[in-house]
């Protein structure tokens, strides 16, 4: 480690940007431990300015917002419907599900960017192993992990209500699999289709992929999960519809296996990379549960509609910071060896939003997004289900201060685990984006709950008080 330190000392001395690391672990880059990589950047991430990354990022942040009112509208829409209201579970296995694309697609799209902005897909041979290989990752974990989130939903929702229910835990086993293979397939390939495309086009792949995903992604899920359980919920009295399909998915995965094999790299992920995605999801299903608990309580009325909103729009600026940062290391810098002026202090709030680096540059792009964003995608919702909503000026403030105070935590802890985990020689793009989404997802439906719940408090206090007008006003 003392010679790659060296080695990165004389290269930064002479303006080099480095050997890029051997074989990455999240299998963009399939290069031999010994063999010397001058990078082919197409994308000079130094040289991108305040106007350059705020105008790629603005589009498909606003393109995404719409994506994610929408499908706070369409969650809305499915609470009411027959399968929701008998099978509750189904309503804590919505975050998790929908945070997959955290866990999964925007790790995808991180790691072909890093791949992108480093040359490495150029070579069609060389890119078709990539992506073959990092989409057949992808149903792997999305098969495993939408099993153990509805074990966990089954879990949670037995330890709350102290029963059991084995037909509706077929329905919500067969649901969740059916729903996370299908939409990991769908978004994959988009990740695909856009990071090819900007490469070609020359834009960062980091700064619009994930919001892409971010955009479609909880649509596609939601739609997933409401036609497939509806369908399971009409046939409940046929047991053996839910086991087989259980059966034929699992059975699925020894394939898979093979195709993830024509890939080392990818390959270890499938062996080692398991922990960030499994907690993540069990960090999601907390945020699951308390949406659950809430969304049938008049206190907590529009509940459903922006818990995709907040969570999302979290989930989508924090995996943009990460997986800038993630790239910007792959391409300065070797694993396990931070940049000279990386070492010189550990991240405080005032070093990732206030410096003129490169990342903290970004980090306060995305901040400053936020309440426009959220003002935006407010109004949106207003026109759409302006009845279902509070009337409370008060509650805009508060959603307002806690979107803010969500994506300044996850801005930071996004700049800290990317540099312990490039510290520990572990790959940001795999090993980050999911926890930092979970904690998202956990973060913005908690912190929405505790809106609704003082907002509620407030507006009964005016009431007591003979003031409705303080806190009372149109949406």
């Amino acid at each position: 480690m003392d010679g790659a330190e060296a080695r990165q000392r004389r290269l930064e001395d002479h303006g080099s940007l480095g050997r890029l690391p051997a074989a990455l672990e999240d299998g963009a880059l399939n290069i031999p431990e010994s063999q010397e990589v001058a990078p082919k950047p197409r994308v000079e991430l130094g040289g991108e300015t305040t106007l350059s990354i705020g105008l790629q990022v603005t589009i498909p942040f606003v393109f995404a917002g719409l994506g994610l009112s929408m499908a706070g509208v369409l969650l809305n829409y499915f609470q009411h419907w027959p399968v929701f209201v008998e099978v509750k579970d189904l309503l804590t296995l919505v975050p998790p599900l929908v945070g997959l694309k955290g866990n999964l697609e925007m790790t995808l799209a991180s790691r072909l960017s890093t791949a992108a902005n480093t040359g490495q897909i150029d070579d069609p041979q060389e890119q078709h192993k990539i992506i073959s290989s990092n989409l057949a990752l992808v149903q792997v974990q999305a098969i495993v992990v939408g099993f153990l989130a509805a074990l966990a939903a089954l879990l949670l929702g037995a330890i709350s209500r102290e029963e059991l229910d084995l037909v509706k835990m077929g329905l919500l086993c067969a649901s969740s699999v059916i729903t996370a293979f299908l939409a990991a397939f769908a978004l994959g390939m988009l990740m695909v289709c856009i990071v090819i495309g900007a490469r070609k086009l020359g834009v960062n792949p980091d700064n619009i992929a994930t919001p892409i995903a971010a955009s479609l992604g909880d649509l596609i899920t939601l739609s997933i999960l409401a036609l497939v359980s509806s369908f399971f919920y009409e046939h409940k009295d046929s047991w053996y519809l839910a086991l087989g399909a259980c059966v034929v998915f699992i059975a699925l995965i020894p394939l898979l296996v093979i195709i993830v094999k024509q890939s080392p790299p990818i390959m270890r992920i499938l062996k080692y990379g398991w922990f960030p995605i499994i907690l993540a999801m069990v960090i999601s299903s907390f945020g699951g549960l308390i949406l659950s608990k809430t969304i049938s309580e008049q206190q907590f009325k529009g509940m459903a509609i922006f818990t995709p909103v907040i969570c999302g729009v979290g989930g989508n600026l924090v995996a943009i910071q990460t997986s800038r940062i993630s790239t910007y290391l792959h391409i300065w810098s070797t694993p396990g060896v931070l940049p000279l002026w990386m070492k010189k202090f550990w991240p405080n709030p005032c070093s990732t939003f206030c410096t003129s680096e490169i990342n903290s540059m970004s980090a306060r792009i995305l901040l400053f997004m936020v309440i426009p964003g959220h003002l935006v995608f407010f109004y949106i919702i207003c026109l759409v289900e302006g009845h279902s909503l509070t009337n409370s000026k008060s509650f805009v403030v508060l959603y307002l201060l806690a979107s803010l105070i969500q994506v300044t935590i996850l801005l930071y802890l996004a700049e800290v685990m990317v540099r312990l985990t490039w510290h520990q020689a572990l790959d940001p793009d795999s090993h980050c984006i999911p926890y930092l989404t979970g904690l998202g997802d956990l973060l913005g439906t908690g912190l929405l709950a505790l809106c609704f719940l003082i907002d509620w408090l407030l507006r009964s206090k005016a009431v007591l008080d003979g003031h409705p007008e303080l806190v009372s006003g149109p949406p």
